[in-house]
């Protein structure tokens, strides 16, 4: 198994120098990594409409200019990691994803629960049962983004204890 430190040095190590300001984040789960860079702020002496259309711009042109580089290194990674790869920036406090993967997920909901997303969608919050269920889930992970750290970062440590134990290097 791939620890986090083994993919965010492959990714690090692989990436053309003066793409991004620093290392990149480096974020996975069981079918994805996402690489998000970070460019160069926009100066701060512009209105906010054109700091948003600054942003807008600096992304828009990393991803055309990069699009083949970018390409060839996730073929790479996909071959070496099995996953996926997304790619994105993070630019004045924005960040744009450029390609993501959406991934079924199987649930078991009861009435209730299920009432709560039928609500969503009545109300014209969400166009379906699935929109309605990420919206309730990108909500959760927006008000606990400090426990959901602290429980990210606990189970890391867990990768690491696991993968310097024995039988590990076999």
């Amino acid at each position: 198994m791939t620890t986090e430190d083994e993919v965010r040095g492959w990714f690090t190590g692989r990436l053309p120098e003066g793409w991004f300001t620093g290392a990149p984040a480096i974020v996975r789960d069981r079918e994805e990594i996402a690489v998000v860079g970070t460019l160069p702020d926009p100066p701060s002496d512009v209105s906010e409409p054109e700091r948003a259309a600054l942003i807008e711009g600096i992304a828009a042109r990393f991803r055309e200019e990069t699009r083949e580089r970018r390409i060839e290194i996730a073929r790479e990674a996909e071959h070496r990691f099995r996953r996926k790869v997304s790619w994105g920036v993070a630019c004045g406090g924005t960040t744009v994803m450029f390609t993501t993967l959406s991934v079924p997920v199987m649930t078991r909901l009861r009435q209730a629960e299920r009432q709560v997303l039928d609500t969503l969608v009545a109300a014209g919050v969400a166009r379906s049962r699935s929109d309605a269920l990420a919206w309730c889930v990108r909500l959760v992970g927006k008000n606990t983004d400090a426990w959901l750290a602290d429980l990210r970062d606990a189970l890391q440590h867990v990768d690491r204890v696991r993968a310097a134990g024995p039988d590990a290097h076999s």
